[in-house]
C-alpha cells in the first residue's frame, strides 16, 4: 500500500485540479482530479477517518484540511453552494510552497485566537486541534446517530421519508432477503409532466461502498426500473463512482454520508437550525418622535 498523502502534499495537485477543471469545481470533482493527478490507489482511499464518528474516508478529510488552508491562505474560495474556485492571487501563481502556506496559516490562526483572547487555564490557547472547516460538530453526531442508534429498519424508513419528501410518490420499502440489495420502490415525478420508475438500496454503512455493490444492485434493477438509487452513511469507492455512471449500462445515482446529511438538513428531517437572533436599536427612528 502506497503511503497516505498529507494535506499540504495535496496543495498543489489541489490547485492544478481546479485549473483543470476550469477554475472551479465541487469537492467530489475536486477529489476525483485530484485522486486521478495524485495516482492514489484503491486501498488507500478506501481507508476511513474515524470509524466512530465520520464517515469520510482519510483522504476526503485530508483534503479538506487542505482546502481549509489554501483559502486561509488566500488561494481558494468557496460558495454557499460547495463550489470552490481560484482567486485572482491563485491564477497569478502556478505553484506554491507548502511550508510557506502551512506557516502563513498557523500564524494567522495564533494571532485570531489572541485577539478572541480565548484562553485556557493554563493561559495557552490550543492551536490545531479542531477539524476544517468543513468538518462540523452536528455532522459527526448525525452520523454516529446513523449507524450506531437506529436499526436497520429504521434507516429504511427514513429512506422512504427522505424521497417523500423530495417529491417521490408511492414509495415503498420492501426489505426482501436475497432480492439483490433492492429495499425499496417508488416513482419520480418530474415537473408533474414525466415520471421515473425507481428502486432504491439504503446501506447503514461506515465504510466504503465497492464497485462490486453497485453491480449487484444494476444487476438487480435490471429490467425493473428507469434509475437505481443507492443510499449510505459511509462513503463510495472511486470505482464504485465510476461504475455508477459506466456507458452502456443503466445508470446509479449515489448519495454518500455527506450529501445525505445535506439533504436532511434541507429538508429539516430530523436536523434543525437555528437562527441567532439580533437585535439593534434604530435611534433615527426614536429621534423622530
Amino acid at each position: 500500500m502506497k503511503e497516505m498523502p498529507t494535506h499540504d502534499s495535496m496543495m498543489n495537485p489541489l490547485l492544478k485540479a481546479l485549473r483543470q477543471l476550469g477554475g472551479s469545481g465541487s469537492i467530489d470533482e475536486i477529489y476525483e482530479k485530484v485522486v486521478e493527478l495524485m495516482g492514489l490507489e484503491e486501498e488507500v482511499l478506501a481507508i476511513p477517518h474515524n470509524v466512530e464518528n465520520s464517515n469520510q474516508t482519510e483522504v476526503a478529510y485530508r483534503l479538506a484540511w487542505t482546502r481549509t488552508y489554501l483559502r486561509k491562505y488566500g488561494l481558494l474560495e468557496n460558495s454557499s453552494r460547495g463550489v470552490w474556485s481560484l482567486t485572482k492571487k491563485a491564477k497569478n501563481e502556478s505553484e506554491v510552497k507548502p511550508s510557506e502556506v502551512v506557516k502563513f496559516v498557523r500564524q494567522l490562526t495564533i494571532n485570531e485566537h489572541e485577539g478572541k483572547k480565548k484562553k485556557t487555564e493554563n493561559n495557552i490557547e490550543l492551536i490545531g486541534n479542531e477539524g476544517p472547516e468543513e468538518v462540523e460538530e452536528w455532522r459527526e453526531e448525525l452520523h454516529h446517530l446513523l449507524t450506531k442508534s437506529i436499526s436497520p429498519d429504521a434507516f429504511e424508513r427514513l429512506s422512504q421519508r427522505l424521497l417523500r419528501e423530495s417529491g417521490f410518490v408511492q414509495v415503498e420499502v420492501t426489505g426482501k432477503t436475497g432480492d439483490g440489495g433492492i429495499d425499496g420502490k417508488g416513482i419520480a415525478k418530474i415537473n408533474g409532466l414525466m415520471s421515473f420508475h425507481v428502486i432504491f438500496q439504503c446501506k447503514k454503512y461506515q465504510g466504503s461502498v465497492s464497485s462490486g455493490e453497485i453491480r449487484d444492485f444494476r444487476g438487480a434493477m435490471v429490467g425493473r426500473a428507469d434509475k437505481g438509487l443507492f443510499i449510505t452513511t459511509g462513503t463510495f469507492t472511486s470505482a464504485a463512482l465510476k461504475e455508477a455512471t459506466r456507458d452502456g449500462a443503466p445508470p446509479v445515482d449515489l448519495v454518500d454520508g455527506e450529501s445525505l446529511a445535506e439533504k436532511l438538513k434541507e429538508l429539516c428531517l430530523g436536523v434543525k437550525t437555528e437562527m441567532v437572533e439580533k437585535i439593534s436599536i434604530d435611534k433615527e427612528w426614536f429621534l423622530n418622535l
